[in-house]
């Protein structure tokens, strides 16, 4: 009989951080088809191309049929998704008319690749003669083959939290992660909490603040925020911002979207905010406060209800996308807190 502590460690009983599932020996499984069905949705309404006959743009995506599902076995992530995909899509002409079509994806799966992809543009029966559908079929179809690339990325960004914690602490992946991350210095408190979100999956949270400030009046600085053009001039692409209450967003490809939920005019701006890989139906909430200063303006940002992994990612992101590319697009810079 082995001594006490020399014993075939396979075979000791130990604490260990996940409490079930050992070094991620047993499979495990996250379906990721109602996720993957927004998604995808989302990508796809964003594919928009413009030549010289006019403008084509996906319009409606009437179907998306088939499953996705993320497992993880001995800490190997492994992906399944399989996807029929319906749509249309309109093309206005420079002239002003319109025409309408169709779009058939038939076999998006883990087996094929992008390359491989059978997408079937057509136009509409009843529709005349147009150069626009040959300009969809060549052009529209490279765009909604980037939509559905960035799908599958996105669909592995998902999977972050299958490979769990072991008994001496974190995964190799989450501690190559962990070495990534940054002290942000614009960082005023965080404190943790935990929601739930459609997909019925408990999320881990936080809430952070943010302070910066910027040479001009709030006044100037509100609109920044809330002007379609003035936010596509300093995110560098199409956006879409409808500003009132209720209204949605969309910016950076669809990476970032939601809705304005309060809005008090040159003083506060209050948004339902997520980035389109958090799951589904999950939105954090981001307040903007815009104070005079005589000649400047701080700007305070508090988020609630960011999941935990997406903090360091978050943070950075309104700094570099937000802050930063506003002040050297309209030319307020000002020392960074």
């Amino acid at each position: 009989m082995a001594k006490w502590g020399q014993g075939d460690p396979r075979w000791i009983v130990e604490e260990r951080a996940d409490a079930t599932n050992v070094n991620n020996w047993h499979w495990t499984e996250r379906d990721a088809t109602n996720w993957s069905q927004e998604v995808l949705n989302e990508l796809l309404l964003r594919v928009r191309v413009e030549g010289e006959d006019g403008v084509c743009q996906i319009t409606d995506v009437s179907t998306i049929k088939g499953e996705a599902s993320i497992n993880n076995r001995k800490g190997k992530l492994i992906f399944f998704y399989e996807w029929n995909i319906k749509a249309s899509w309109t093309g206005t002409s420079k002239n002003g008319i319109k025409y309408k079509g169709n779009i058939e994806v038939v076999n998006l799966s883990d087996e094929n690749d992008m390359d491989d992809l059978d997408i079937c543009i057509t136009a509409c029966k009843d529709q005349p003669p147009t150069p626009l559908t040959t300009f969809m079929k060549k052009e529209g179809e490279k765009e909604i083959k980037l939509a559905l690339a960035s799908y599958v990325s996105h669909l592995k960004e998902f999977a972050q939290g299958m490979i769990l914690p072991t008994a001496n602490g974190f995964d190799k992946v989450q501690q190559h992660a962990q070495k990534k991350v940054k002290m942000d210095k614009t960082q005023i408190g965080s404190e943790s909490s935990t929601k739930a979100s459609s997909s019925g999956v408990k999320i881990p949270t936080v809430k952070f603040s943010l302070k910066e400030t910027f040479l001009t009046s709030p006044e100037e600085l509100y609109r920044v925020f809330l002007n379609q053009e003035m936010v596509q001039a300093f995110t560098h692409i199409t956006a879409l911002v409808e500003a009132d209450r209720g209204g949605k967003f969309r910016l950076l490809e669809g990476n970032v979207y939601g809705e304005f939920a309060e809005l008090v005019p040159d003083e506060k701006i209050v948004m339902r905010w997520r980035f389109a890989t958090w799951p589904a139906g999950h939105y954090s909430v981001v307040t903007l406060n815009f104070i005079d200063r005589g000649g400047e303006t701080e700007l305070t940002l508090e988020a609630k209800g960011v999941p935990t992994s997406e903090e360091e990612r978050m943070k950075e992101g309104w700094q570099r996308y937000y802050f930063d590319a506003i002040k050297q697009t309209f030319g307020y810079g000002a020392r960074i807190f």
